[in-house]
């Protein structure tokens, strides 16, 4: 059994963010923001979990993960 679309949640590695702003530019919902050259989640209420940071970041920096997904 995957996870379900609705359990899964934004997660950024900010060390890995080298502030190119395509994430923001694809971000439909306009969740996410680029603060101090760093992305940035802003409005997480609005994420429609579309996945579409993630597709896009060249850097793998934002990605949808489960509870059990912990930032290391």
């Amino acid at each position: 059994m995957g996870i379900q679309k609705e359990n899964l949640t934004l997660k950024i590695k900010k060390e890995w963010c080298k502030g190119c702003g395509i994430c923001v530019a694809f971000c439909p919902k306009n969740v996410l923001a680029l603060k101090d050259e760093k992305i940035e989640i802003v409005d997480p209420e609005k994420c429609i979990k579309c996945g579409l940071c993630e597709l896009r970041c060249p850097d793998y920096a934002i990605f949808l993960g489960g509870n059990e997904d912990e930032e290391k």
